[in-house]
């Protein structure tokens, strides 16, 4: 039955209809194609954005600034800034003073920043979409001048020292770590701070940014942890519970007075005031106050020296003997150190008292009795190492305390064994100090970043006089005091130094893992000339806004800030700025005129070629349209020759019928005049007798007769009579042979007509010799004919751009080499390093290009540890061994 019904069921269901399916689209471009395609759409060929401000007129000071390339003592740069740091305090302290106000800064106004909630001053722009930017967790209360602060203001106390400083709420550890590093060589706090006035309220301070020393100023309003009195509503009621004579007071001296009422730094001093001015000024250089959340202590020691940082990796020191007794026994002298841990952490736990992602500096190092141990410092001022040699710990004896000079205490200095350091601790930052015996040489540059990572075309090459030590820095901007603007691409930078046309380097710099604003190398060299081959890795965060979306997020609320750090990024970008050099200039002027040359040569050729084309195939159209006419007639003449024929028989035919009946008809013409003309004569002999008898009758007969008058008119109107009857007879026959005549006559009109068209040739026009131009007429059909200027417009694509097509890859970066040099004093008065930009120049031959790349090629290969250098070296064993080790120099002994 199931069987029967499921029968019956499939019999019932109607044939489902045909499913067409639909045809797929293959795709037409073979697999090259398409990633040649995917590889255009990707990568960019229109600049990034490099100025921010409109019109700005500034950039072109700094970028010719920067054309001359000179080399300096590192002390010019900061005599130079001391020196306008001091203008600028002596004239805002006499305009101040003259109209008996207090300096107050407008660039940087704390106090209406934080009542008005602007926020300037504390946030950074923002580059994430649907955020406030960073900083909008930094919430002072209040500000006030530090008169209205301190009861006895002094702004150092002893002088600058480690055990100062103190942490306020902002991220800036790395900060006061360099300026703990900083205080255990005496002098180099006391540098940054050069003219103050503490009356007008007005502090000038200069850092190191870039490669040279800048200048800042600012006023004297710093912001506190508490509110005012009065407008402290919740603050003021708890307040108030205990009865005070002047609550208001005594508030202030509770909340609102001397150095731990200070929301940022504070020293440790509650009179000394150079550490929270200091830092405000490092925030007004850079921005604000988030912009110095975050960072590096070796960076920060950048900042406050002008020195260099090298960052060390605790498992890369080969003799750890070496690095204790070379370098970190010489701290405070050529080094300064700092070290961090917990690099690769998620968070910030602490180590037997070693807080991660934190930086502490190094204060000491002393070795005694065998005893290898270092002090070191944490900026918090609290929160110390609690192992071997902490405070407290079985290894301090009085002998002890007194040979290192120790107090216990939490107060964040402490002392650890070299052993547990290199344990405990994973990085140190290096900052080589330089002295006045150093020269310094910078250049900067601008690079587009390909997304294949190679070396870049550009290098630098520079040239010593003298052999000695050299330090060999490579930078890239500092985008703290732009931020928000720095845009979506991160670099990370490496180079090589080649002696000049060697194939082997000398050396490499060490890629860093944190620390990407520069690295350098440390080495001696020989007098002569060398190249300085450069890599940049470029790293896209998608998260962050490219430049153009932050300028239209904040040009409306923010306008002030925008404008503010777009100077900032406009300034620090115009650095890069490519000027052509004189032989670029040349080279390109040749080349553009070249190119001219070319295409208008390449133009002339082909209307010359177009020319004698028309004229080839004109000609060869005259001689086929000639030879088809010379047929056509040949034709036609036969066929007339033809016609002729059998004109002349019919005429011959008609005229013998003519000649036959023109006898018949004269024979009876002559016949009929006889017979008329007897009548005639009969008639006219009866009329003259008669006549003549009349006369005879009336008057006498002359002898001789006299002419008649009337005579003549007879004969005269006979003659008529005669011919009217002859043009009647002729009238007829010739109606008689009308039809035939016209016939005949049509026919020989429309033979002669034919004939004559036939004959005309004047539509073949005649193709003479192709002429000349002359080189007048030669210019004005190339300018005629040269094509437009090629626009910049991109064009608008088709279909729709896919991801990759909206937002390709277009990183820039400006880097800056720096080279030091160490001289002697009889060498003071030479230029010791000489440094230029090598571009390539895209304006050569064929024969130089080719002659270029292969020099270039030289210094541009792989590095000796890339799986692919083998496969790129040229030659036999020998000359791959040389490609390596160079000449003359031997692989080091295994």
């Amino acid at each position: 039955m199931s069987d029967s019904a499921s029968t019956c069921s499939s019999k019932a269901v109607p044939p489902p209809e045909a499913v067409v399916a639909n045809p797929v689209k293959r795709n037409k471009q073979t697999p090259q194609e398409i990633i040649d395609e995917f590889w255009s759409n990707r990568l960019t060929n229109f600049a990034a954005a490099t100025t921010v401000i409109p019109a700005n007129n500034y950039t072109d000071i700094v970028a010719r600034k920067n054309k001359k390339i000179e080399t300096k003592t590192t002390q010019a740069s900061y005599e130079d800034a001391v020196a306008m740091c001091r203008a600028k305090v002596d004239k805002i302290v006499k305009e101040c003073r003259r109209i008996n106000i207090k300096f107050r800064d407008q660039h940087f106004p704390l106090e209406a920043d934080l009542k008005l909630g602007v926020r300037d001053c504390l946030q950074t722009l923002s580059n994430i979409k649907d955020d406030d930017g960073y900083g909008n967790d930094l919430r002072p209360e209040s500000v006030k001048r530090v008169g209205e602060i301190f009861d006895n203001p002094c702004f150092y106390i002893d002088g600058p020292t480690a055990n100062d400083v103190r942490q306020g709420r902002d991220g800036d550890c790395w900060l006061m770590s360099a300026l703990c590093t900083l205080s255990n060589k005496k002098g180099l706090i006391e540098k940054l701070c050069v003219a103050h006035d503490e009356a007008v309220g007005v502090y000038g301070f200069v850092f190191h940014r870039d490669g040279e020393w800048i200048s800042e100023i600012v006023d004297d309003f710093l912001c506190l942890i508490k509110p005012d009195y009065d407008e402290g509503f919740f603050d003021r009621i708890l307040f108030d519970d205990v009865e005070r004579v002047n609550s208001d007071e005594a508030y202030r001296k509770v909340y609102q007075s001397n150095s731990s009422a200070l929301y940022f730094a504070q020293c440790a001093h509650p009179q000394e005031t150079w550490l929270p001015l200091l830092e405000k000024c490092y925030a007004k250089a850079h921005g604000d106050y988030a912009c110095i959340e975050g960072g590096f202590g070796g960076e920060g020691i950048e900042d406050l020296t002008g020195g260099v940082t090298s960052e060390l990796w605790t498992t890369d020191i080969l003799d750890k003997d070496h690095f204790w007794n070379e370098e970190l026994l010489k701290v405070n002298e050529e080094f300064l150190f700092g070290c961090s841990t917990g690099i690769w952490g998620n968070g910030w736990g602490e180590r037997k008292g070693i807080y991660e992602l934190h930086a502490y500096s190094i204060q000491k190092a002393v070795e005694i009795d065998g005893q290898r141990l270092l002090r070191l410092k944490n900026p918090w001022g609290k929160g110390e190492w609690n192992g071997a040699w902490s405070d407290g710990s079985k290894e301090w004896t009085p002998e002890w305390l007194t040979k290192l000079d120790h107090r216990f205490g939490d107060d964040g200095d402490f002392w650890i064994s070299y052993k547990d350091l290199l344990r405990k601790y994973q990085a140190f930052e290096r900052t080589r100090l330089f002295g006045p015996e150093w020269r310094v040489c910078q250049t900067w540059t601008t690079l587009t970043v390909p997304w294949t990572l190679d070396y870049q075309d550009t290098y630098f090459e520079f040239s010593i006089s003298k052999s000695g030590p050299v330090v060999v820095v490579l930078a890239q901007l500092d985008d703290r005091y732009f931020r928000g603007l720095e845009g979506q691409y991160a670099f990370s930078l490496s180079f090589r130094i080649h002696k000049a046309g060697h194939e082997d380097y000398l050396v490499r710099s060490q890629t860093p893992l944190r620390m990407t604003r520069s690295v350098n190398v440390e080495l001696e060299l020989e007098a002569g000339e060398y190249e300085v081959r450069v890599k940049v890795d470029a790293t896209r965060d998608e998260e962050l806004l490219p430049i153009d979306e932050v300028i239209k997020k904040n040009a409306k609320e923010r306008r002030e800030k925008l404008i503010r750090i777009g100077l900032a990024y406009d300034l620090a970008h115009s650095k890069g700025k490519i000027v052509e050099t004189d032989e670029e200039k040349a080279a390109k002027e040749a080349h553009e005129k070249k190119i001219k040359e070319k295409s208008r040569g390449e133009l002339k050729k082909k209307i010359l070629d177009e020319r004698d084309e028309s004229h080839y195939l004109a000609t060869k159209r005259y001689q086929k349209d000639l030879k088809h006419h010379l047929r056509k007639k040949e034709k036609h003449q036969a066929k007339l020759a033809e016609k002729k024929a059998r004109k002349a028989k019919a005429k011959a035919e008609k005229a013998a019928a003519k000649a036959t009946e023109s006898e018949e008809h004269k024979d009876s013409e002559q016949t009929q005049e006889t017979t008329e003309k007897t009548e005639t004569a009969t008639d006219e002999q009866t009329k003259v007798a008669t006549e003549s008898e009349q006369t005879a009758t009336t008057e006498e007969v002359p002898l001789i007769p006299e002419s008649n008058p009337d005579e003549g008119v007879v004969n005269t109107e006979e003659a008529a009579k005669e011919k009217t009857e002859d043009a009647e007879v002729e009238k007829v026959a010739a109606e008689e042979e009308a039809p035939e005549e016209k016939n005949k006559d049509g026919e020989e009109e429309g033979e002669e007509e034919e004939e004559e068209e036939e004959d005309d040739g004047d539509d073949i026009s005649s193709v003479g010799a192709l002429s000349d131009l002359s080189e007048r007429e030669m210019e004005i059909i190339i300018t005629a004919n040269e094509p437009p200027a090629p626009t910049e417009t991109p064009e608008t694509p088709e279909e729709d751009p896919d991801e990759f097509e909206k937002d390709p890859w277009n990183a820039v970066a400006v880097v800056g080499l720096r080279v030091y040099h160490k001289v002697t004093d009889e060498d003071n008065d030479e230029e010791p390093v000489k440094l230029k930009v090598i571009r390539p120049i895209h304006y050569d031959d064929d024969d130089d290009a080719d002659k270029a790349e292969g020099t270039d090629s030289k210094t541009k290969g792989l590095d000796v540890d890339d799986s692919a250098k083998d496969a790129t070296l040229e030659g036999d064993a020998k000359d791959k061994k040389k490609s390596i080790l160079g000449d003359g120099r031997k692989p080091a002994a295994s």
